[in-house]
């Protein structure tokens, strides 16, 4: 099935002619891994077997280890990156404005690299792991002013809240407490649109004089907003292991592992800084 994430969306994005099919050898109600197949799974797989019968051509199929490998390669790269500009970065009084500076051009960086990569019909690499460079060197400015400034610690916390958060969504998933169908994914669309629709409208009041903006940036209203930031993580993180199982499950191609690799790290990153931006309100009031 299509997933929310902007990214992940472009799975299957080509592959038309075989969405309605079920795939080779699986009826309708079949299992998935040992688990019940989702009832809409037949509707909307996008590696089903094209309209005359064949199958695809691809000579490698994904696997969940590629997933692994690929995933774990580019969340590195966010981790170290993130590292080495909290360590060559400083924030203090000298440098901040060099710091913040060059944390501003990493963000604009990594959100061209993630644009070219979404229109792409094929995962560059290059892209994607420059995508996650830039990225960490955001992360790991912004990180290091708001421990320094807000909350010393709060990054700690931040980061075993994203684990937490991570686990507890894989966990619902496999066990499926979560039912990812066409339905989830429409109601999670329209909630982010909704909540990127409120982060620009704030974005606009503060920069035309209105402060605080909307409010979003402190008291219990700012936490209530990052917690939905956190919910809306965490639904993300499913339709990406539905994409993911579905990937493997209908024999995509290996290339595509990026792709997942690419969808995972992006959602990964939305989970952490609503944690962040959560955890310092809260330790700011207090």
């Amino acid at each position: 099935m299509r997933t929310s994430n902007p990214f992940l969306s472009r799975w299957g994005g080509d592959r038309a002619a075989g969405r309605t099919a079920a795939p080779a050898g699986r009826p309708v109600g079949a299992t998935v891994g040992g688990h019940p197949a989702d009832d809409h799974d037949h509707l909307t797989n996008p590696y089903a077997p094209g309209a005359d019968g064949s199958l695809r051509a691809d000579s490698t199929a994904v696997t969940m280890d590629d997933v692994v490998v690929r995933t774990a390669t580019t969340l590195g790269t966010v981790v170290l990156t993130a590292v080495l500009s909290w360590l060559l970065l400083p924030v203090d009084e000298a440098n901040v404005g060099h710091s913040y500076g060059l944390a501003v051009g990493a963000a604009l960086v990594a959100f061209v690299l993630a644009m070219i990569q979404s229109f792409k019909r094929t995962p560059a690499p290059a892209l994607i792991l420059g995508y996650a460079a830039f990225e960490g060197v955001f992360l790991g400015v912004l990180s290091s002013t708001v421990s320094t400034y807000i909350a010393p610690g709060v990054v700690v916390q931040a980061v075993l809240g994203t684990f937490a958060v991570s686990a507890g969504v894989l966990i619902a998933y496999r066990m499926r407490w979560i039912r990812v169908t066409q339905r989830f994914a429409g109601f999670v669309g329209a909630a982010a649109t909704g909540f990127v629709l409120l982060l620009l409208a704030d974005l606009l009041f503060s920069a035309f004089g209105a402060g605080d903006g909307l409010g979003f940036h402190s008291g219990g209203l700012g936490i209530a907003f990052g917690l939905v930031g956190v919910v809306l993580g965490a639904a993300f993180l499913a339709l990406d292991f539905k994409q993911v199982e579905d990937a493997v499950t209908y024999g995509a191609p290996r290339e595509e592992a990026w792709l997942a690799a690419f969808g995972l790290t992006t959602t990964l990153v939305w989970i952490y800084l609503e944690v962040l931006r959560v955890l310092s309100l809260f330790n700011g009031d207090n």
